[in-house]
């Protein structure tokens, strides 16, 4: 058995849980936030088979899409913030981050 933990973008999640749940696959969902970004993520928590963490890995893959953002830089501390002008950068957000555990006993009561 394994524990799968996947951390996706909030926009994504409501697909992600439809398909985990129309492919008979029961999550824990957490609200979280990232710490990069201070952004809203969700959180999955999903027990499964063996036999079954390849087909959950390709339904967050397909269901997490990647996307550029434009987010404004925090201004530096300690330095002289009239000189500072924050441009907006591009970064990459959204996709998913997967670990994928062993689970050594599961008990349900």
């Amino acid at each position: 058995m394994k524990l799968i933990i996947a951390v996706v973008q909030d926009k994504d999640s409501s697909r992600l849980l439809n398909a985990l749940v129309d492919h008979n696959f029961r999550a824990t969902k957490l609200a979280t936030t990232g710490g990069f970004l201070k952004s809203g993520n969700t959180t999955f928590i999903i027990g499964t088979e063996d036999i079954r963490v390849e087909k959950a890995l390709q339904i967050i893959k397909d269901n997490c899409q990647s996307r550029e953002q434009l987010v404004a830089p925090v201004s530096p501390m300690g330095g002289n913030a009239d000189s500072y002008i924050p441009y907006p950068v591009e970064v990459e957000v959204g996709g998913a981050t997967v670990f994928v555990l062993p689970v050594e006993q599961f008990h349900q009561f």
